[in-house]
């Protein structure tokens, strides 16, 4: 994946770019709007870290102007700015993600590879993860031909898992899928709809595809 990080703060641009790059993916780092704006313009990428508080001009005003361009690679907003308002905002100019400092080194990477991912995927019609497919046009969802009957909630979850097949989703990325509001940690709703989603693709077949990351969240894979 070919990132580009806008982030004014030195040691945590940098940070960021060595992290990135141990995982294995190629990060272009730039310490103001406009040369990341040019940048965008310029150089195809996989995925855009966008700082809101930029020295030349507002993060905001680069992201507007990177979409004006018709540019529609992936923006992960990260930002010190956290209010309500503020993340509408961001938002509305054409993030595809909000993130706040203090953060997560692995949560960002895994934000960025599944909106990468989702980007790549926003065509595909059919989903597939091992044996178990999902028909997004007929809704249809079933396991070595076998149909499973998922509620709508259910449905858009494993939707969610499958366009991120691999990657671990943590009960607050999923949660703002599903509802599009902040987990809190003081709920077990993730968990319940798990439970209800594993019980149908899982238990009546020899190998589970939806497993448990401890402490991390939920994935869905091939073992």
């Amino acid at each position: 994946m070919e990132v580009l990080v806008v982030e004014d703060d030195e040691i945590l641009g940098k940070a960021i770019r060595r992290g990135l790059e141990d995982a294995g993916h190629r990060c272009t780092l730039v310490a103001n709007g406009a040369k990341g704006l040019e940048v965008a313009i310029a150089q195809k990428c996989d995925a855009i870290v966008l700082d809101l508080m930029l020295p030349d001009r507002p993060g905001l005003e680069v992201l507007r102007a990177i979409r004006a361009q018709g540019i529609r690679t992936p923006v992960i907003i990260l930002t010190a700015l956290g209010s309500v308002e503020e993340r509408v905002d961001g938002l509305n100019a054409g993030a595809d993600d909000y993130l706040i400092k203090p953060f997560s080194f692995p949560e960002l990477l895994a934000r960025l590879t599944a909106i990468s991912r989702r980007a790549h995927n926003l065509t595909a019609q059919n989903l597939c993860v091992g044996p178990l497919s999902l028909d997004l046009a007929t809704r249809r969802v079933t396991r070595d031909a076998q149909e499973i009957d998922l509620t709508p909630t259910e449905f858009s979850l494993l939707e969610f898992l499958m366009r991120n097949g691999g990657q671990v989703l943590t009960r607050k990325m999923l949660s703002e899928h599903l509802w599009d509001s902040d987990w809190e940690g003081v709920t077990n709703v993730i968990e319940v709809h798990i439970t209800r989603l594993r019980g149908k693709i899982d238990r009546d077949f020899d190998q589970p595809l939806l497993q448990t990351v401890r402490g991390r969240g939920y994935v869905l894979r091939v073992s």
